[in-house]
């Protein structure tokens, strides 16, 4: 809910038109919080009024409104919208001059039209508004002064609307509990069209269209709830929808136009037996309620982060003993659907990561027109469209947190026929991107960013790329991929060389959909002209979530765990070679090759770990997983040193920076340096630590408890569930006392 200050002004004389559910609602709400000296009811049912008074919906109630409106401060409207016209007349004659004139109807365009009418001009107190909620009941014996809470109401000023008037009518609305949102009218009445008007519509002559039909008796009787949850709507008042479809009209006819070519399409599909339509059709609305609502949930990302921390609550002591499997890989998860999507054929994925960054590349090509089933149980099936098959996508692709959905992806858009935007919320929204925008437009590519580089991104489609070499300033698996994915639609060849060795994932994957990709030494090359061939792939267990368990069982004493089926890519073991130099108990068994990838179970016994200067031909081969190295640091005997890993301050957050400060706080001594940190070991307290919405920060430091003195209590830990839904699940399953705070 907004906040916002008491209304000032008090209002003096409120006089609501029409005690109906809204009206009355509204009424008796800014009666109860006392936010008008005196709340006037006018009804032209005069028992409607006197019940109002009896209620205490209202302080007195007439049928006459120009008595009712004689110093009136506002004036709510709260009748049919096709009566609204005729109100507004009577009003104008009143002519009051410095009465605020608001309303409650869901159709704006209609009233706005009216009142260029009536006054010659559009009034600067008018104050057009519309509140999205409502009740089974009707009438003045249903009001309800919460009615409004936690619901959204949408004003919709016009080009002369008074601040001041709009201002107070957004404050009697807050005041009620209610979001308020501003909003166009043109925009209000299609929105409204589409997510209101058009259901109730189309319920209302389901229900007629089966109750005429002979057999409507036995229809009804073995209507399932899915029917009766659908078609509950067409319960609703008919005048008033008789009146909402004729105020709304062209807006109406336009959401029903298209509606209707998607029915006749998919009339087609069943005819022409074609289920590839038909599933591209139900697995994209399986998810698009929970996709768009998480888009929307971004609007508040800031205020949810401040108003309701989550908080990891991570005790001293406890053993790290047992056999778990943590979720699947994330990188190998992206390329999965990203390559099963440009490839001929069905490609079938087994244990997919269900987290929310893996699941953004998904609705990605969902929304790109790639028919994705699942995931259900970590099984996915991609019917794949060949890299020329992608369509536009209906407006901007959200990826939420996902740096690697944004980076890869706008390798493949960029030589797109068509132009398409990549989106994220807060925390993506703050990280650079020039880094795959430099190359991609030394290819021909036209992209155009945010401030300093930052998202939304912009690839500019039919543009032709060229293949080129580029010699990587620094090494990152997501550039190198971004600019191999290009590689594909360049004309020629497209080599990259990077300074030190990174994942290869892509090249390894590449080749598992029989697209030939040649590595010699630190150069990866592709050329273009060819194709991509479905296959099946199975997702090893993610190393870099692994390593949270692999120094949790070094650290804590009395330990001993086994990580079963972890990729071992030889570009990914950083974290195992560097754990073993510091002299970890650790050997990988039942090695073996799975689809291009090496797995292996990883066996972790407590030891005494030493500090070490961390060789710089392992910073790439461990970038992700050095927060939790920060933590095996912090309980090693003697200096760690980090050089090399300037990267790490552009990731979710500043990690050198974060991990710097929350080990301080610990009492461990670390200092930060430009591109890495050097740590002295010791012994942690506890206290409060901060993880910037940084999944990895949080994680690291619930391992840190294994050796504290005294509680953890971690701030901003919202992104571990997205990353890695059951990590607090398996802490708790190996032994570790990490829970959320208020839980259990």
């Amino acid at each position: 809910m907004q906040k916002s200050p008491p209304i000032t002004p008090l209002i003096n004389r409120l006089v609501v038109v029409g005690l109906g559910l809204i009206g009355a609602s509204f009424a008796k709400g800014v009666r109860e919080a006392g936010l008008a000296q005196e709340v006037i009811g006018v009804d032209l049912n005069l028992q409607a009024c006197q019940r109002a008074v009896e209620l205490e919906v209202v302080d007195s109630c007439t049928t006459e409104l120009d008595t009712a409106c004689k110093n009136a401060d506002v004036v709510m409207l709260a009748v049919p919208v096709l009566a609204l016209k005729k109100l507004l007349a009577k009003l104008a004659a009143l002519k009051l001059q410095h009465t605020i004139i608001t309303d409650a109807g869901s159709v704006k365009g209609h009233l706005l039209k009216a009142a260029q009418e009536i006054y010659g001009q559009l009034p600067p107190l008018l104050v057009l508004g519309h509140p999205i909620a409502g009740s089974e009941r009707s009438g003045v014996e249903a009001v309800n002064p919460c009615l409004f809470k936690h619901h959204k109401v949408i004003l919709t000023p016009h080009e002369h609307t008074d601040p001041a008037a709009l201002l107070c009518v957004q404050q009697l609305w807050q005041r009620l509990g209610a979001d308020v949102e501003l909003m166009s009218v043109e925009q209000h009445d299609r929105v409204l069209a589409a997510t209101s008007h058009l259901p109730h519509l189309l319920a209302f002559g389901l229900v007629d269209s089966l109750a005429k039909r002979s057999e409507n008796l036995e229809i009804f009787r073995y209507a399932a709830g899915g029917f009766r949850d659908f078609t509950r709507i067409a319960g609703s008042d008919p005048l008033m929808w008789h009146d909402i479809f004729l105020a709304n009209r062209d807006a109406v006819l336009q959401q029903l136009d298209q509606y209707r070519d998607d029915l006749d399409a998919l009339r087609n599909a069943i005819a022409e037996e074609d289920g590839r339509h038909l599933l591209g059709v139900f697995t994209r609305a399986r998810v698009a309620r929970e996709h768009f609502s998480t888009i929307l949930a971004q609007r508040a990302y800031v205020k949810t982060m401040l108003d309701n921390d989550l908080i990891f609550l991570a005790s001293p002591g406890g053993q790290v003993n047992g056999t778990i499997r943590v979720p699947g890989d994330k990188s190998i998860s992206h390329r999965a659907i990203m390559l099963g999507s440009l490839a001929n054929g069905v490609t079938e994925v087994e244990g997919f990561l269900e987290g929310e960054d893996a699941l953004a590349t998904i609705q990605a090509f969902r929304d790109m027109g790639v028919v994705i089933e699942g995931p259900e149980n970590g099984r996915v099936v991609v019917h794949g469209v060949g890299l020329h098959g992608l369509q536009p996508a209906p407006g901007p692709i959200y990826v939420g947190n996902s740096g690697t959905t944004m980076r890869l992806l706008s390798g493949i858009l960029a030589a797109q026929p068509f132009d398409s935007t990549l989106t994220g919320d807060a925390s993506l929204s703050k990280r650079p991107m020039n880094r795959i925008a430099k190359p991609l437009r030394e290819m021909g590519a036209v992209i155009e960013t945010a401030a300093e580089g930052r998202p939304p991104l912009t690839l500019r489609g039919g543009q032709r790329l060229t293949g080129m070499h580029y010699e990587m300033p620094m090494a990152s698996a997501q550039v190198k991929s971004c600019l191999l994915l290009a590689g594909m639609y360049a004309a020629g060849e497209t080599s990259v060389t990077e300074p030190a060795p990174t994942r290869d994932h892509t090249e390894r994957m590449l080749r598992g959909f029989g697209y030939p990709v040649e590595v010699r030494g630190a150069t990866a090359k592709v050329e273009s002209n060819h194709a991509l061939t479905s296959t099946h792939i199975e997702v090893p267990a993610d190393i870099s979530s692994a390593a949270f368990f692999m120094v949790a069982a070094s650290i804590a004493p009395n330990s001993e765990l086994v990580l079963e089926h972890v990729g071992i890519n030889p570009t990914r073991t950083g974290i195992i070679d560097i754990l073993k130099l510091m002299g970890a108990d650790l050997s990988l068994e039942r090695v073996h090759e799975v689809g291009g990838e090496l797995v292996a179970d990883v066996r972790v016994r407590s030891a005494r770990l030493k500090g070490i200067e961390i060789p710089l031909e392992l910073v790439p081969l461990a970038i992700d997983e050095f927060p939790v190295l920060f933590i095996a640091a912090a309980c090693a005997e003697g200096r760690t040193v980090l050089r090399g890993a300037e990267e790490l301050r552009v990731k979710e957050s500043d990690r050198i920076q974060v991990m710097v400060d929350g080990l301080t706080t610990l009492g461990i001594n670390a200092q930060g340096t430009p591109d890495g940190i050097i740590i002295e070991g010791g012994q942690m307290g506890g206290g409060e630590v901060w993880a910037h919405g940084d999944h990895r920060i949080a994680m690291s430091f619930s391992v840190a408890s294994l050796r504290a003195s005294a509680p953890i209590r971690i701030h901003d830990s919202v992104h571990v569930a997205t990353s890695f839904p059951n990590f607090l699940e398996l802490c708790k399953q190996v032994g570790m006392h990490v829970t959320e705070e208020g839980q259990v």
